[in-house]
């Protein structure tokens, strides 16, 4: 059974990108073998820092080099990606080892697929621009299928995730085509 990691965005404990990948680990129950990365304890990218590797970037790189494929979740912010996520892939881009060429990474090759909530362009600048960081990171990066959500504004009062019939259609169109995009 393949390993999927879910990397979220959002450091939100009940965030609608957290509850989109919820319902995505569901979906691929009986499938794949899901597990979510934490990463809220990873220190700021900074070379001065970069060896000896600082052991939670170590567990996070293990942790990634250990999956089949990789499925990010996020929110938009500001048209584009969250520092956080930022931060932790700026470490993954990183050589494992000193003086290591940069194609010798815990996420280069690894196969990727994106899918994000937000407000009204569904996260559609986000996706673009980490397609364009995920590609030169050098990742095997499945380009149909993303899940875009728009929420309207009763999600931000309920802080729960509704996704309409068409949504679910998409997200499970999405499942599939990744693990079809994992046996390749």
């Amino acid at each position: 059974m393949k390993k999927v990691l879910m990397i979220v965005g959002s450091m939100r404990k009940k965030s609608f990108n957290r509850q989109l990948a919820a319902i995505a680990a569901e979906l691929l129950r009986g499938k794949a073998e899901v597990s979510f990365l934490e990463y809220a304890d990873i220190p700021y990218m900074n070379q001065d820092i970069e060896f000896p590797v600082p052991e939670e970037i170590a567990r996070v790189r293990e942790e990634v080099s250990g999956a089949d494929g990789i499925w990010i979740i996020t929110p938009e912010y500001n048209y584009s990606y969250p520092g956080v996520l930022k931060n932790l892939l700026d470490w993954l881009s990183r050589p494992t080892r000193m003086g290591a060429p940069r194609t010798e990474t815990a996420i280069a090759g690894k196969k990727v697929t994106i899918s994000g909530v937000g407000g009204k362009s569904a996260t559609a600048n986000v996706r673009v621009k980490l397609k364009d960081l995920l590609q030169f990171m050098q990742v095997d990066l499945m380009e149909e299928c993303e899940t875009g959500v728009a929420l309207d504004m009763s999600a931000f009062q309920t802080n729960v995730l509704n996704l309409s019939e068409e949504t679910k259609v998409s997200l499970q169109k999405q499942v599939d085509a990744f693990l079809k995009f994992m046996e390749g």
